[in-house]
């Protein structure tokens, strides 16, 4: 035994049994074996951009719903794909139309 209690196979080791694989095993992302990054998919565009017609409105909650989570979580601009200004106009939709009582703030909790 050395000083802090551990026998010298037993102490923790830091890496170096995983043999250079990443943390999380080698089911590997997309992009592991082809040499590149961490491999983001295609590029989401914003859908109000994109579609000039289309307009933020607190009143047309069906259209909102797509941008909250099931838990009621505002989804955030790099999962949604929204440019910042319509990501602002879509938070402020979304509170107002909650303020309104056309979307949950939470989802009910059934236990």
């Amino acid at each position: 035994m050395d000083g802090n209690g551990f026998k010298k196979d037993d102490r923790p080791r830091s890496g170096g049994s995983r043999e250079g694989r990443e943390r999380g095993g080698g089911g590997g992302g997309m992009g592991d074996e082809r040499g590149g990054g961490r491999g983001f998919g295609r590029r989401k565009v914003c859908r109000y951009c994109a579609d000039k017609s289309l307009k933020v409105d607190y009143k047309n909650a069906a259209e909102l719903k797509y941008f909250v989570t099931e838990r009621g979580k505002i989804v955030p601009r790099r999962i949604s794909g929204n440019c910042a200004r319509h990501q602002r106009e879509v938070a402020t939709a979304i509170k107002r139309s909650r303020n309104v009582a056309l979307l949950p703030y939470t989802v009910m909790q059934h236990t």
